[in-house]
């Protein structure tokens, strides 16, 4: 399905069986699939701005004026992520039984209290305990990309898990930006910085409400409606059957090449469709039995996911919490506070762009395979691997020019630029390949990988 540019605006295309959009509108929030993608990219990026409020303040103005030393500090960092491991490890299997929407909207909301009660943080054990429930809202990265995963179809679906989870990143980059700058703009007004520091969490904490609120009042858990509704048996293509671009047509045996003459591009959307054809064809909710989920748990496809996407988005997790700190100690002559968290946020922006792309090369690759003699999977899962290849070199040689006496600043901020970009591509790609593994159980398989 080749992009034109009413995709961006148009309803969209969909799939007859699946009710799943085969284009993203992307400045179209009045449809519901406009919408759920509008909700999904931004209820995350929220969510992650709020989840990293601390670190742009914390190794300078917080820090002293807590007393902190760089070990709380660090551990302060370990902690926020302790929560986050937890709530995801439980988001898919919630996600599976209730929904994705109200799994979202509620992470929003309970996150929004440890959030508003931030300013009361008064020493290390306090930071700690804040930290921790503030990680809750880093969980809602499982429903973003189930509910994202329920409303698009296979050919597109690599790219809108990969722009909902990119533009959801940036939020770790907007958190750099807006939060010293509320800080100083606080400061300049006369407020103490002890108590400037403490009102700049009201502005992550008003979005965090409105965004979860808004989100469960103006979209749907599903293209076919409620949740609870979908059913519970669940329905597959088999390799008798074939699903095509033609609306409301599903043959139970494949169309001649004197029908397909009538409808263009028809042969071309088989080839895609084929190794699909186990995937489910609506909306389903498969009952969860202990042996099914530990068959999933247990899977080397499960296995394969876990592990690649520990080592992008877990590193990505891990350098967004000091590349900041980290600059300034590298550069302490040549940077001021204000300036490291610019450089730092320059790491979470690039998720707007780095990580979509990673999602959209991956279904770029899938369905314009080099050869035919390889099952298109195989390259999705290629791509993966290369990025993590990839990034593993230049952060092993970034620390030896980061080691050296004198490093230079612009080497430095490029060979953490290039990490960035295949760190995050690299996540993208992962969501991509995502769906295509036990998609009867995506919630579970996606709350265990994140």
């Amino acid at each position: 399905m080749s992009f034109k540019l009413r995709y961006l605006y148009a309803s969209p295309e969909v799939n007859p069986v699946t009710l799943k959009a085969r284009s993203i509108p992307f400045l179209n929030p009045l449809d519901i699939y406009g919408r759920v993608f509008f909700f999904s990219w931004f209820g995350f990026m929220i969510a992650f701005w709020a989840w990293y409020t601390f670190p742009p303040l914390l190794s300078h103005v917080i820090k002293y004026d807590l007393h902190l030393s760089p070990v709380q500090v660090a551990n302060s960092n370990i902690v926020s992520l302790c929560a986050t491991l937890l709530v995801r490890l439980i988001s898919g299997p919630l996600c599976d039984r209730f929904g994705p929407r109200k799994v979202f909207g509620g992470l929003l909301l309970v996150g929004s209290i440890p959030l508003g009660l931030a300013p009361l943080v008064h020493d290390a054990t306090s930071l700690y305990i804040s930290r921790f429930f503030i990680g809750i809202l880093g969980g809602s990265f499982v429903p973003c990309q189930v509910w994202s995963t329920s409303f698009f179809d296979v050919n597109i679906v690599g790219t809108a898990n990969a722009i909902t989870g990119g533009f959801g990143n940036a939020g770790g980059g907007i958190t750099y930006f807006i939060m010293p700058a509320v800080y100083d703009a606080l400061v300049s007004y006369g407020y103490a910085p002890a108590q400037a520091w403490r009102l700049t969490f009201l502005v992550p904490l008003c979005m965090v409400i409105t965004t979860g609120v808004a989100l469960l009042l103006l979209c749907p858990d599903t293209p076919a409606g409620k949740w609870n509704k979908c059913p519970l048996k669940e329905t597959s293509i088999t390799a008798s059957s074939t699903a095509t671009d033609i609306p409301n047509l599903l043959s139970d045996k494949p169309l001649t090449s004197p029908e397909l003459s009538r409808f263009p591009s028809i042969e071309r959307q088989l080839d895609l469709e084929k190794p699909l054809s186990h995937i489910p064809t609506t909306p389903t909710r498969s009952p969860a039995s202990a042996s099914n989920t530990l068959a999933v748990l247990l899977s080397p496809q499960t296995f394969f996911h876990t592990l690649t996407y520990l080592a992008s988005f877990g590193s990505e997790l891990a350098i967004n919490s000091i590349l900041s700190s980290f600059y300034l100690a590298t550069f302490p002559s040549s940077l001021i506070p204000s300036k490291a968290a610019n450089l730092a946020a320059i790491f979470g922006f690039l998720n707007f762009i780095t990580r979509p792309l990673g999602g959209a090369i991956s279904d770029f690759l899938y369905a314009h395979p080099p050869t035919s003699k390889i099952q298109p999977l195989w390259y999705k899962k290629a791509w993966i691997l290369s990025c993590g290849l990839l990034s593993g070199t230049i952060l092993l040689i970034l620390s030896r020019f980061a080691s050296v006496s004198s490093p230079s600043q612009a080497t430095i901020v490029v060979l953490v630029v290039l990490a960035a970009v295949f760190l995050e591509a690299g996540n993208g790609a992962n969501f991509s390949l995502l769906p295509h593994v036990h998609p009867e159980a995506n919630g579970l398989v996606s709350g265990l990988d994140a």
